[in-house]
């Protein structure tokens, strides 16, 4: 399964150090992550859970109204989400007690920013692995197990080639593909010739994407290189 759709998943950092926040949430922004949120203290981070409901949280341990195993606690009483602490505190006491509790991983400071990147990716991982990828564009849904695009409560099946389009331009979002690498994506290893092909099924693809076809805002002409999805949106 294409782990992609994962980079949406809403994160909550929590830790008192100001520096740490910005660092962390810049390895994870870095990484491709998109909703990212922090809070400083237990009660903050209370509220945030129960406002904005993230879906994987990092937290300190030490914090100046309490401590993260109460957070993880309290927060245990209105959410399952996966949960890892990153802590100077690396004492096997407090890595037992923390894992104890039921958090999903451990880490303690320093670390080194793969090795966050990678741990936080396994828990999305087997977390969410269960998931049907539902990506969301400016003004439709792509689900790619289904493959279908859900528009103005409307499905429209998505044919082969345009499932292999779309799925790399999915896993290079927000990113320039070129027409080499579309073809080769959608008629394999031999893509020469195409191109007028693919024109005609980027224009299908925006047909059932874009709310204004002729106007598209989620599949990018980039001129001269290739195309490019843009997601999010409401």
């Amino acid at each position: 399964m294409d782990y992609n759709y994962l980079k949406y998943k809403k994160i909550l950092i929590v830790d008192d150090e100001v520096g740490l926040l910005e660092m962390v949430t810049s390895i994870l922004e870095q990484d491709g992550f998109k909703e990212i949120k922090t809070a400083g203290t237990v009660s903050e981070a209370l509220s945030v859970c129960k406002e904005w409901n993230p879906e994987i949280a990092v937290l300190d341990v030490m914090l100046p109204d309490g401590n993260g195993f109460s957070l993880f606690e309290q927060m245990r009483a209105f959410t399952e989400i996966p949960v890892l602490f990153l802590t100077a505190r690396g004492e096997d006491e407090d890595k037992l007690k923390g894992l104890g509790l039921g958090a999903d991983d451990y880490m303690t400071k320093p670390f080194l920013p793969k090795e966050l990147l990678l741990r936080v990716g396994i828990i999305l991982k087997r977390y969410y692995k269960g998931e049907t990828p539902v990506v969301q564009l400016s003004g439709s849904q792509i689900d790619f197990d289904r493959a279908e695009v859900i528009k103005g409560g409307e499905h429209f099946p998505l044919t082969a080639k345009e499932h292999d389009i779309l799925g790399a331009l999915y896993r290079n979002a927000g990113r320039i593909v070129t027409i080499d690498q579309l073809c080769e994506a959608a008629w394999g290893d031999n893509p020469f010739g195409y191109e007028n092909s693919l024109m005609a099924h980027i224009r299908r693809i925006r047909e059932k994407i874009e709310v204004n076809p002729s106007k598209p805002v989620s599949l990018i002409t980039v001129k001269g290189l290739g195309y490019k999805l843009v997601l999010g949106g409401k």
